[in-house]
């Protein structure tokens, strides 16, 4: 590759919940838990807009193995200090029982603005969601990769998938969390732009009417990063086990270089419109990889099964320059074993059929997902 190759760094942030070790119920983190992960994990750890969540965000990894080290390192972390308080954070993106109008935010000017901004919205964002870096140091490079790699961005949430309940119900969906997320302004697949100087004149127009403060409250599916020289792939669901989320960012991470190295080479990913891929979107957000996925060249709609394939063969090159081809293929068994939501509804499926209550049945989905979260540590 030539000298002016990006970086490809990749940094994962996800948004964890916690729940009592005895109940499943979600508690709120106590002061002294946050404090504790804070002095153990240097700047990786925060809350989160409501008290029972935590965030983490690894440091800038130049592979996935040093991802898968980092990662590691914060969820076992956060998963020891939280069991001295009799917590354990779940790594799901929608708590399978709980309601939202149970929980509170975090007493933050931050979060106290954002109450205020988005009212009765707010209140119902108990969601969590697990975020993807992959720096690319040029700014006019990052606004067209941005609107190639949204193409891309439903196979990657459909893989992700782990949120069917919501207050106890089944949704019908495999993400439910979408659903809520939506509900806020600037969110969904972002707009086709044509260069840096497009984008940034647009959040200058914002801020300057006072709307927002700055391009961090721009929430799209994929953005620009507002602190670094980065794209941003917002579109997942935070997954129970690690070794799932490694395998989505590595996705992401190829993605980039195979959509970067085909612009070079002048071949750059067609563009199509919002309209079309958010058709996508939704058959992610509602089926997960169970259904198929529109192949906008073909007119047809193909197995999920055969999508995973054909990405696979596009970003062959990517994963082994990359060193992630294991975690890549992964994706395949994914599709075989189905997504978390998928594993969600077996377990509670499984605990109806041997005689629990439905409140038994859903607080063993919850054991289910502390298992899951420490897993692969």
């Amino acid at each position: 590759m030539a000298s002016d190759t990006p970086p490809f760094t990749i940094g994962i942030e996800e948004e964890y919940l916690l729940v009592d070790q005895d109940t499943g119920r979600l508690a709120q983190a106590p002061d002294a838990l946050i404090a504790a992960c804070k002095a153990d994990l240097e700047g990786k750890v925060s809350p989160e807009f409501l008290q029972c969540q935590i965030e983490i965000g690894t440091g800038i990894c130049h592979t996935i193995a040093e991802a898968r080290a980092d990662l590691g390192h914060l969820r076992r972390t956060v998963a020891r200090h939280a069991g001295e308080f009799g917590l354990a954070p779940i790594a799901a993106s929608c708590h399978p029982f709980a309601d939202w109008k149970d929980q509170h935010h975090t007493d933050k000017e931050r979060y106290d603005q954002l109450r205020r901004d988005l009212a009765g919205v707010a209140r119902r964002m108990l969601i969590c969601g697990m975020h993807v870096h992959v720096g690319i140091p040029d700014e006019d490079m990052r606004i067209t990769l941005v609107n190639q790699l949204k193409y891309f961005l439903p196979h990657l949430h459909a893989l992700s998938t782990s949120s069917p309940f919501w207050q106890g119900d089944d949704t019908g969906l495999k993400s439910y969390r979408l659903t809520v997320f939506d509900n806020l302004p600037r969110t969904g697949l972002p707009p086709r732009m044509d260069s840096w100087d497009e984008f940034s004149s647009t959040v200058d127009t914002l801020v300057s009417l006072g709307l927002i403060e700055d391009a961090s409250k721009i929430w799209w599916d994929l953005r620009p990063s507002s602190k670094f020289p980065t794209i941003e792939s917002r579109i997942c669901d935070v997954t129970p086990r690690m070794e799932v989320t490694l395998t989505l960012a590595a996705l992401t991470q190829c993605l980039t270089r195979m959509l970067w190295r085909k612009t070079k080479e002048g071949d750059g990913w067609p563009l199509v419109e919002n309209f079309m891929i958010g058709e996508n979107r939704w058959r992610a957000q509602r089926y997960g990889v169970s259904e198929g996925q529109i192949d906008f060249g073909r007119k047809a709609l193909i197995p999920f099964a055969q999508a995973v394939d054909e990405i696979l063969d596009l970003i062959a090159e990517d994963a082994a320059a990359l060193d992630c081809e294991k975690e890549v293929a992964a994706a395949r068994q994914i599709v075989e074993d189905g997504t978390s939501a998928d594993h969600q509804r077996k377990t509670r499926d499984a605990a109806l059929d041997s005689g629990a209550s439905q409140t038994e049945a859903m607080a063993a989905v919850v054991a289910a997902l502390v298992a899951d979260f420490h897993a692969d540590l």
